[in-house]
């Protein structure tokens, strides 16, 4: 089933790269008691995800803080290293937190798992924006294709705020 508004997201984990290595991140440690803008890619560095969508998350990153969100979080089916040296290449500014979902656990817990399979690219997650209050889901935009940002964008999640 997928994650509607109102829903409480499912306990699950990520990997964050620290200067230790991968570390394990909960659910609870990235959004109990925050308010976060969670926005999901199908994959790093790939065409849409890396020349569009990121970008319009980093054009209103401030704008978003401003706004009264403790975090902005990107969330990928990808391994920590993968995601870290996508940190590295894109937030200049270290705005965001970079969400390891390497095996799509935390993708499917919430029904947004992609099939791209016939693309050689395995499963993935949907593209997506979500604001999430202390783990309840308060605003969701789902795009209707991944290679679209049309309501998953920053832009769009700002002017929701």
């Amino acid at each position: 089933m997928t994650i509607q508004i109102g829903d409480k997201l499912p306990q699950g984990q990520f990997r964050v790269m620290t200067e230790e290595g991968p570390q394990v991140k909960t659910t609870d440690d990235i959004f109990k008691g925050k308010k976060v803008a969670l926005f999901a890619v199908p994959g790093a560095y790939t065409g849409t995800c890396h020349k569009m969508h990121l970008p319009s998350i980093f054009l209103n990153a401030y704008a978003i803080k401003d706004k009264g969100v403790d975090t902005i979080g990107i969330v990928s089916v990808n391994d920590a290293f993968v995601m870290n040296a996508w940190k590295r290449d894109t937030d200049q500014r270290d705005e965001a937190v970079f969400l390891a979902d390497g095996n799509a656990d935390f993708t499917k817990a919430i029904g947004m798992e992609l099939d791209a399979s016939g693309a050689g690219l395995g499963i993935r997650s949907k593209r997506y924006s979500m604001l999430v209050e202390d783990g309840v889901v308060t605003k969701l935009n789902l795009e209707a294709a991944p290679g679209k940002v049309e309501v998953s964008g920053g832009d769009t999640l700002l002017g929701q705020l």
